[in-house]
């Protein structure tokens, strides 16, 4: 079996409702990729990669496209179930865009699954439980609105949310933190995003000045040397997860004791195979980690599914995907939804769902 054709299509995921609001930007509408990878024998795969507007992380919808079109057709006549040996081939062909090479990891992993007929999170280790717990991101918002928010996710079965905060004066932010803490359920695991928006002394502020609180700070600076001179200095775990860009950080983080868990997203690390190693690493480490990515559809939302999947519960913060901001399934059938605060794993082989391709506007194709 051999990879006879890749084609790239581009697709408009409008968010339902509001515009998504975080620190830094507010997002209407994101320009998603995705990837089929089709064998000699018909059997295809699906990838997506879908960054999160033009400023959140070194990435953007345009850059994946061309980085595809780059290294598509240095991947015509290789064995698909090759994944590792792919995965050299393309550092090899291009440096970096990791983003991008995980949509034909994805791809792959969905392709090996079909062939073995097994699901992904099978192939990925087998599964710890077939329900994942999902978590809600609150957007950046006045203490009203933020409150009514966590009352409307912990009563829908939601155990994790997450606040957006920074952009603004930090006394507002303090104030949300100790209003949602008034109507919180103490069972419910809150977490502060700033999205890296924060200075060094507004964190340390944020932290003591809700030091009564249980949260986790998530990301707060901008950088890792900030974050790392702020950690003594902080009543609160810190997470990381825009510096978490590769298994070097990861270990350096661990080891500096800075980094108490992870924000992971699953395009950002290039695919699954590198989540499956970075799931390993926060295992022996006993670090806490989420499967997320930065937006998409069920594409991307079945991988993060699958690999939640997999995730030792105790180390597991959940599975965040983008279904509760978007309209509509590439699946109408078997997309990915949200129950209760928690998502059933596909059940199909590979990553269990058959999208519809004509809802796609095709890009490039190579064979």
């Amino acid at each position: 079996m051999r990879i006879a054709e890749i084609r790239i299509y581009r697709h408009d995921l409008p968010v339902a409702g509001p515009p998504y609001r975080m620190s830094h930007s507010e997002v209407t509408e994101l320009d998603t990729t995705i990837v089929e990878v089709i064998t000699d024998t018909g059997v295809s795969g699906f990838g997506e990669t879908c960054p999160l507007g033009q400023a959140y992380a070194p990435s953007h919808p345009e850059g994946a496209r061309a980085a595809l079109c780059e290294i598509a057709p240095h991947l015509i006549g290789f064995d698909p179930l090759a994944i590792e040996s792919i995965a050299r081939g393309m550092d090899r062909t291009l440096a970096g865009h990791a983003y991008a090479k995980a949509a034909i990891d994805i791809a792959l992993w969905d392709i090996a699954g079909k062939v073995y007929g097994r699901r992904v999170c099978d192939l990925l280790g087998g599964t710890v439980r077939e329900h994942v717990p999902s978590y809600y991101a609150i957007n950046v918002g006045k203490p009203e609105e933020v409150v009514r928010m966590v009352r409307q996710k912990q009563d829908e079965g939601f155990v994790r949310v997450q606040l957006k905060v920074g952009g603004r004066d930090i006394a507002q932010d303090i104030e949300v933190v100790r209003k949602v803490f008034e109507v919180a359920n103490p069972n419910l695991r809150i977490a502060l995003d700033a999205n890296r928006s924060l200075t060094t002394g507004d964190a340390i502020h944020l932290s003591r000045a809700c030091a009564e609180h249980t949260f986790v700070l998530e990301q707060p600076c901008a950088t890792y040397d900030e974050v790392r001179s702020i950690k003594s200095q902080v009543r609160h775990p810190i997470y990381l997860d825009e510096n978490a860009v590769d298994l070097n950080i990861i270990m350096r983080s661990i080891h500096d004791g800075v980094a108490d868990g992870f924000g992971m997203k699953v395009t950002r690390a290039g695919g699954l195979s590198r989540m499956r190693t970075i799931r390993e690493i926060c295992h022996a480490a006993r670090r806490p980690m989420t499967c997320d990515d930065s937006w998409g559809g069920d594409i991307i939302a079945a991988a993060c599914v699958h690999i939640g999947a997999t995730v030792e519960p105790a180390l597991s913060e959940g599975v965040w995907i983008a279904a509760p901001y978007i309209d509509g399934n590439y699946d109408r059938e078997n997309g990915i939804r949200i129950k209760n605060g928690w998502i059933e794993v596909p059940a199909g082989p590979g990553l269990g769902i058959s999208p519809d391709t004509s809802l796609w506007e095709m890009h490039h194709s190579v064979s």
